[in-house]
């Protein structure tokens, strides 16, 4: 998970309103969010948009730790926003957390991708 400065959690809705696994858009200030359960019940928050060609990330399936862009079939690491090999690319990831039955994501007015993709820019 990546760490930020000045978090405000956006509340994202209760539990149930994601089947596992499954993946609904959340609209927020900084941008559409792909907010996704896996089958063991943990939510992950990525940018909703696929390092490829932007495709929406919220409509792939997911399978294990990993989603899987609906247009061309990339493979995205639900930790670390990374492609996986042989994909190459990234998204962004958000801090996700559970509250009394609610999920909520945390949003940030100075947000870094952690993954190897922002380290080469």
């Amino acid at each position: 998970m990546n760490f930020f400065k000045d978090i405000a959690w956006v509340d994202a809705g209760p539990i149930e309103a994601i089947p596992a696994p499954g993946a609904r858009q959340l609209r927020t200030s900084e941008g559409n969010i792909a907010l996704v359960k896996t089958s063991s019940g943990d939510f992950h928050a990525l940018q909703d948009a696929c390092p490829h060609r932007g495709g929406p990330l919220s409509q792939g399936m997911v399978y294990g730790e990993r989603l899987q862009c609906p247009m061309h079939g990339l493979n995205i690491d639900l930790h670390s926003g990374e492609a996986v090999a042989p994909d190459q690319g990234c998204t962004r990831t958000y801090p996700v957390r559970v509250e009394k039955g609610r999920v909520f994501v945390g949003l940030s007015a100075i947000a870094e991708c952690g993954c190897a993709c922002a380290a080469a820019a």
